[in-house]
């Protein structure tokens, strides 16, 4: 599928500008990604998904491997290359997530030796969610004995707001960043 929404180009207008400046991280130098840039086309739209990125990956109370763990899961289950891509390169190198756990988010079962018990959780809790759109009794009582209640809520928020980004860079036809992984098995 080719884009089916191109990213603003530079030069960009003042306010997509600052918008894709406060987008992207402080400590790079990189270009603003394709995917802020096809959001960049609505500035209020790209500014509310901005302010919830923002905080799941910088405010939120989830521990940062936990967090990525469920990204990477909803995005692969999504089929999601490109930001399963981009957060496969981003944030296990610096979170000390093991390249076969990144892998396995792709390719295991949460039954699979790859996890720890806590982090089958979290795939489990991925899995339910994404299947069935709902979290079983049994499960929340697992979830609830490891995570406080603001942490569980978090957990859901990261896995509908991880859907909503792969809906979009499914939809839109987003192409990789030249840099990003590839999802395991495309």
């Amino acid at each position: 599928m080719s884009e089916r929404i191109a990213p603003v180009e530079p030069p960009y207008a003042p306010e997509v500008d600052a918008h894709l400046r406060a987008a992207m991280p402080s400590w790079t130098q990189a270009p603003p990604l394709r995917l802020f840039r096809i959001w960049a086309r609505h500035v209020p739209m790209a500014e509310a998904l901005r302010a919830l990125g923002h905080y799941i990956l910088g405010a939120g109370t989830v521990d940062p491997r936990d967090r990525e763990i469920v990204i990477l899961r909803v995005c692969a289950r999504c089929g999601a290359e490109y930001e399963w891509g981009v957060h496969a390169v981003s944030f296990p190198p610096f979170l000390k997530i093991p390249e076969a756990q990144v892998r396995a988010t792709a390719t295991a079962a949460a039954d699979d030796p790859a996890w720890t018990p806590r982090q089958a959780l979290l795939v489990r809790l991925v899995d339910e969610l994404h299947d069935t759109a709902r979290v079983s009794d049994a499960l929340w009582r697992e979830l609830a004995a490891t995570w406080s209640e603001t942490e569980l809520l978090e957990l859901v928020l990261i896995v509908g707001f991880y859907h909503l980004v792969s809906f979009t860079v499914n939809a839109t036809g987003v192409e990789n960043e030249p840099w990003a992984a590839r999802l395991p098995g495309r």
